[in-house]
């Protein structure tokens, strides 16, 4: 394990940055790049070990990849896709692991999907009963709820199907198989969720329709596309927040994607009297600059439909929380269980120990913000979640003393260059 000490910012944040490509849209372009007929080509990767993975996944199932400029080519197909000789190693990557199960359930031979220990403790049912319905053979450890993960690609059906719990995840998975399935795959969800499988489906000249909650994709070859992957909003939360709660701070984060269900956290932190500005907003590419400047905020509740927007963005929207005046609610935010780590719990652990009031409960956390007071330094351990261990850091700007974190390592899975983005933030330049 390595750590990272952070120590305040008399000064605040300053300057402007970019964030790493956006995780979500980078594992998506890699699969529909390797599955569709010709060369794409993707500039704005995320180079975080997680999206690595996805990279070294298609490889394996035969998709060629070659640096072309600032970005990558790829060439793919179904002609081109095979039975990979060895298991796929996903790392850290729920995401990797759930897109990845429907991707590979039409491709002939044995696919095996493995991860580290946190993805052997995540729950897979919730992905493959519906690819089961399609005819998918997947197997596993708890009666096939566990990886790795033993896929036997082959002959699918088109179903409809009705999302128990709302995840961008799922419904991926069960998209991208349903484009090579028989007949066309509804799926139905109760809150909206990320949109990217659709709108990158469609890119790829797939006949998507879309209807209030609903969504329906007819199977067919796809076509290359060019995908350029704007910056992650995910990891912009951090820097946003950092500059609301950090006293001398104005900050910008260039190029973040802003597109639907992924700007939630702007929406909170405004309802927290945050100065947060969304500036030269492009429609098309839906991408926005993000200004936050150092002010005082107010607790709000965070619940309901918002929550699929903001799920990722929680441990740091609890940070700013601890920072305000007033107590904030965080519910309905159950599937943060079962992320990284126990995200609740973990979240809850480390702002306490820097002398925050955080309580944990089963679907969220509530945290009474001491009005402005600083947090104290001291150690946190991050659980080996790169988002609270983020999370820390931010915390530990505007704090009284300085702040070691633990588990530090897992932060590469997502944005390996945040130490050098942060020395360059505070003016500390090499």
């Amino acid at each position: 394990m390595t750590s990272l000490r952070v120590a305040p910012a008399p000064h605040g944040l300053s300057g402007r940055l970019r964030v790493p490509g956006d995780k979500s849209i980078s594992h998506r372009a890699l699969l529909l790049a390797a599955r569709a007929d010709g060369t794409s080509r993707i500039t704005g990767l995320s180079d975080g070990a997680d999206v690595l993975a996805t990279l070294a996944a298609i490889q394996a199932f035969g998709a060629r990849v070659e640096r072309s400029g600032e970005g990558l080519a790829v060439q793919g197909g179904p002609g081109r896709l095979h039975e990979p000789e060895s298991v796929i190693g996903v790392g850290n990557s729920g995401t990797a692991i759930r897109l990845l199960v429907g991707w590979a359930a039409s491709i002939d031979g044995l696919t095996v999907l493995a991860g580290d220990m946190s993805i052997a403790r995540r729950p897979m049912d919730r992905v493959a009963q519906p690819l089961r319905l399609m005819g998918a053979s997947i197997d596993g450890r708890r009666g096939g709820t566990r990886p790795p993960l033993a896929v036997r690609g082959g002959p699918l059906t088109g179903i409809e199907y009705h999302l128990p719990v709302p995840s961008a995840q799922v419904k991926g998975a069960i998209l991208l198989a349903g484009m090579a399935a028989s007949s066309p795959t509804v799926v139905h969800e109760p809150v909206a969720t990320r949109i990217h499988t659709e709108q990158m489906l469609a890119a790829c000249g797939a006949r998507v329709d879309l209807a209030p909650g609903r969504v329906t994709v007819h199977p067919g070859s796809l076509q290359a596309a060019e995908f350029k992957v704007p910056g992650d909003p995910s990891q912009a939360a951090f820097w946003v927040v950092a500059a609301c709660v950090t006293p001398g701070s104005d900050l910008t984060v260039e190029n973040v994607y802003v597109g639907p269900q992924r700007a939630g956290f702007v929406d909170v932190l405004r309802r927290m009297g945050a100065d947060v500005r969304v500036e030269a907003h492009d429609p098309e590419s839906s991408t926005a600059d993000i200004r936050a400047r150092y002010g005082p905020l107010q607790a709000t509740d965070v619940g309901g439909v918002e929550v699929p927007g903001v799920i990722d963005e929680i441990p740091v929207l609890a940070v700013a929380a601890a920072y305000a005046s007033g107590k904030t609610t965080f519910s309905g935010a159950e599937e943060l269980k079962v992320k990284e780590s126990d995200r609740i719990a973990t979240t809850v652990t480390a702002l306490n120990a820097l002398g925050a009031d955080a309580e944990g409960r089963s679907d969220g956390l509530v945290v009474n913000g001491g009005a402005g007071r600083p947090l104290q330094g001291g150690q946190v351990d991050s659980a080996g979640d790169h988002r609270v261990a983020m999370a820390a850091a931010v915390a530990a700007l505007p704090a009284a003393g300085a702040v070691q974190i633990g588990g530090w390592e897992a932060v590469s899975t997502s944005y390996p260059r945040f130490e050098e983005d942060l020395q360059q933030c505070l003016g500390q330049h090499g």
